[in-house]
């Protein structure tokens, strides 16, 4: 199954690594991952994406809830939550596709944000369906570039990350 696990943790340098460390020495595999300053910036937020049933999330959590840097940590996955992915996609976007390309932007909501005689750069933000419909509706002959950024997540309702 797969986990979305938040975790707030020490802004210091080497906490990244520990993590990546924790996994990999393991044999764990991380899906996704991304981290960026909280509010306060003595504080990161990092969320994690990865596959496994009870037993191996559980044996993650504890691990991860033993590195020192670790200030709380929280499986997003057990409860409500909300996720988004940001995608840009970079599609040929010649005279006979412009007019194609712009209308599929329209409809998945995404923002043309450059434009060139051959390209436009795409920006989509939604759940991972969402992302994948759209590069499954657009030619594939047009693909030229994806890149993703995995999903950050937060709980719904009073639950929270904070300390």
């Amino acid at each position: 199954m797969r986990h979305i696990i938040s975790i707030l943790m020490e802004n210091e340098s080497g906490a990244l690594s520990r993590v990546a460390g924790l996994f990999s020495a393991r044999g764990y595999n991380i899906e996704s991952l991304t981290v960026a300053p909280t509010e306060d910036v003595s504080l990161s937020r990092m969320t994690l994406v990865t596959r496994g049933d009870e037993a191996i999330i559980e044996q993650i959590t504890k691990q991860l809830n033993k590195l020192v840097e670790v200030v709380k940590l929280l499986d997003l996955s057990e409860g409500p939550h909300i996720e988004r992915e940001m995608m840009l996609v970079k599609l040929k976007a010649e005279r006979t596709h412009r007019e194609e390309v712009k209308r599929m932007a329209d409809i998945f909501r995404g923002k043309i944000i450059d434009v060139t005689d051959t390209s436009y750069i795409i920006e989509l933000t939604g759940d991972a369906d969402k992302l994948d419909a759209f590069i499954k509706a657009v030619h594939e002959d047009l693909v030229v570039e994806v890149v993703r950024t995995g999903p950050s997540g937060i709980a719904r309702g009073a639950k929270g990350l904070s300390i």
